[in-house]
C-alpha cells in the first residue's frame, strides 16, 4: 500500500483534494490511503520523521515561514524514494519545484483528470507495470506478464494461469490489479482475464476461451459482464477472437 501526505494552506482546497484521490484510489483499485492531510507544514515534518510515506503531495506557497519546497528537501534527506507532487497557482515556482527530484507538478485548479493521470503514471512506476514482469510471494517468484492467460482467485489464494504453468500465492485481487497492465480486466468476482489472450467468447454461456493448449477458460459474471465488454470492444481487441457468440 502507498501512503500518501498532502499538505495545503486552504482547507477547502485540501478537502477538494482529499475527495479526488480517494475516488481515483476505488476507481482505479489502487492500493493506497491518505496517511496525513494538513494545513500545518510542521504536521508533515513530524509525520515524515516517525513514519513510512510513498507520497507527498505539497502547496508551493504554504502561507507560513515553511514551504513547500522546504518541506520537499527535508523530505528528500529523509528518503530519496519518495515521490514529491508540488501543486501551486504560482507558474514561476515550476523551475524550482523540479530541483527535489520532482514526480510532477500540478498548476491549480487541479483537475480530476490530470490528477488521475499522474497517479496512473506513478503507480506504474512504483509497481514495475511496464517492465511486464510480475512479483509473487515476497519477490521470491517473477514471472512475464505477456504469459499470463487469466488470474483466479480461490478462498485466500490467488492462482496465475500462465502459458507454461500455474503460481500460487496467498493474495488479493485488491493488491493484484494495481499492479497489472491495461490488458487485465476482472471479469467476474474470481477471475480476472489478459485480453490479449482471448481466442473465444461464448456470450450466451458467459464463457471466455483461452489461446492455450489445453483451451484453458475463465467466466464472465452478471456484475462484470457489461463493463468487460465494453473495455473488451473499446481497445479493438476483437481482431484477437476466432469467432465470438452473440
Amino acid at each position: 500500500m502507498l501512503d500518501f501526505v498532502l499538505c495545503d494552506d486552504n482547507s477547502n482546497v485540501l478537502m477538494k483534494l482529499e475527495k479526488m484521490l480517494e475516488s481515483i484510489f476505488i476507481n482505479r483499485n489502487f492500493d493506497a490511503q491518505i496517511a496525513l492531510s494538513t494545513t500545518h507544514p510542521e504536521e508533515v515534518i513530524n509525520y515524515i520523521q516517525n513514519h513510512n510515506v510513498n507520497v507527498v503531495i505539497l502547496d508551493i506557497d504554504l502561507k507560513s515561514k515553511i514551504s513547500g519546497l522546504d518541506l520537499a528537501n527535508i523530505v528528500r534527506k529523509k528518503d530519496k524514494n519518495i515521490y514529491i507532487i508540488f501543486t501551486t497557482a504560482h507558474l514561476e515556482y515550476g523551475l524550482m519545484a523540479y530541483k527535489y527530484k520532482t514526480f510532477d507538478y500540478l498548476p491549480k485548479p487541479i483537475t480530476a483528470e490530470r490528477l488521475e493521470d499522474t497517479l496512473v503514471r506513478l503507480f506504474e512506476d512504483a509497481y514495475g507495470t511496464t517492465s511486464k514482469f510480475i512479483r509473487l510471494d515476497n519477490n521470491k517468484t517473477i514471472i512475464k506478464e505477456d504469459t499470463i492467460q487469466y488470474i483466479q482467485k480461490d478462498g485466500m489464494k490467488v492462482i496465475f494461469h500462465t502459458d507454461t504453468r500455474d503460481y500460487e500465492v496467498y493474495s488479493s485481487f485488491k493488491k493484484i490489479l494495481p499492479k497489472l497492465s491495461q490488458h487485465f480486466v476482472q471479469c467476474h468476482k474470481s477471475y480476472v482475464v489478459n485480453l490479449q489472450k482471448i481466442s473465444d467468447i461464448d456470450m450466451l454461456n458467459n464463457t471466455i476461451l483461452l489461446s492455450s493448449c489445453q483451451k484453458s477458460k475463465c467466466y464472465i459474471g452478471p456484475k462484470y459482464k457489461s463493463k468487460f465488454m465494453e473495455v473488451f470492444n473499446d481497445g479493438n481487441f476483437t481482431n484477437n477472437l476466432d469467432s465470438t457468440n452473440n
